[in-house]
């Protein structure tokens, strides 16, 4: 227990004191894109009265012996632990004043695994866009897609650039010239999804008319039209673009049609854009409150994403990215009878 009488796991104790199924789980690791994170998944725990769990991980060090008798040497756990121990009473203390359930734990361990095991159970994982080291630090590096792609539920990648609407500070350099290049910013309470006509994508624009309903914000479905390449390997035949614009139009509003009779009170408005989507979503990130997308799609947009150029749309964010995994969902069924679907055999 903590001084406020919430439970801090010991590590590897999670079988006994598991995530409450549907709670958020957030990693932290002391870093300010740790911090950011907590703030948000605070912030969204409350909003959805949901229980919060905090986690952070370590692995004990294991150095190839210097002597000569060859063999490993391994590092006492205890300051390690002691460390990771610090950081989670930090980060309990910081969401103290937040009208929700928490618990917190310490596991030993690696940490993007740690994460995605915990996943099964979780409503929503939250994670800062890197950190430093030992915990988020390898999120966003080597494993890049694996939290996204793998996970079993929903995750939020929350970058440093938006400390400043967490209302939280920030002593990076990069990010503190960009704020003074781009002056005070104005947010949107707008909820973006990404959409290219693939299931997964409409599965998404599901979650993101969900979350916009949660925080009263507007809904704003996002088709960008790249020029053509093997993204836009769905497209049966080269056509005259302008035709291929009014065609997905056509689509588009037969979508909003179909999400408006599952959200009558939501107010949504659709976009076509040309261009890159991954320009398109990172332009967009900057002003909105959320931008949506699924794990995988047929190539125009969501396809894109999780793929070779997964960098750059989770690192270049400018917001918070959620990202929505595959999974079956009665509502696509009535989605024929609003009108053509946009990559529809």
């Amino acid at each position: 227990m903590d001084q406020h009488g919430r439970h801090i796991n010991e590590p590897n104790d999670r079988e006994d004191q598991a995530v409450a199924p549907g709670g958020i789980v957030v990693g932290v690791d002391g870093s300010e894109h740790g911090k950011c994170a907590l703030v948000w998944a605070a912030r969204d725990a409350e909003r959805r009265q949901l229980p919060l769990h905090i986690v952070t991980a370590y692995s004990v060090p294991i150095f190839a012996a210097s002597g000569l008798d060859g063999g490993y040497a391994t590092v006492d756990d205890s300051v390690i632990r002691e460390g990771a121990e610090a950081i989670i009473a930090q980060a309990m203390d910081k969401v103290s004043s937040y009208a929700i359930d928490v618990d917190a734990s310490v596991e030993n361990g690696d940490a993007a695994g740690v994460l995605l095991d915990l996943s099964a159970d979780a409503a929503l994982l939250v994670f800062g866009s890197r950190g430093r080291g030992g915990f988020v630090g390898r999120l966003l590096g080597s494993v890049s897609s694996a939290l996204p792609a793998h996970a079993k539920c929903p995750t939020v990648t929350v970058p440093l650039y938006c400390a400043d609407r967490l209302g939280e500070n920030t002593e990076d350099k990069h990010i503190k010239a960009q704020h003074a290049k781009s002056g005070p910013r104005t947010v949107e309470n707008v909820v973006v999804v990404g959409v290219d006509g693939s299931e997964q994508a409409r599965v998404a624009v599901l979650d993101a008319a969900e979350q916009a309903m949660r925080i009263g914000a507007k809904l704003r479905v996002i088709c960008a039209v790249p020029q053509y390449s093997g993204s836009l390997a769905w497209v049966p035949a080269p056509m005259d673009r302008d035709a291929l614009f009014a065609d997905i139009k056509v689509q588009l509003e037969a979508g909003v049609a179909w999400l408006k009779s599952h959200f009558p009170a939501l107010t949504v408005e659709a976009e076509l854009r040309d261009g890159s989507p991954v320009e398109v979503l990172v332009e967009a990130s900057s002003g909105v409150e959320l931008v949506v997308l699924g794990t995988r799609g047929r190539g125009g947009f969501a396809g894109m994403l999780l793929g070779s150029t997964s960098d750059g749309v989770l690192h270049h964010a400018k917001g918070p990215v959620l990202v929505v995994p595959d999974r079956e969902d009665p509502r696509l069924a009535d989605r024929p009878q609003f009108g053509p679907m946009l990559g529809a055999a």
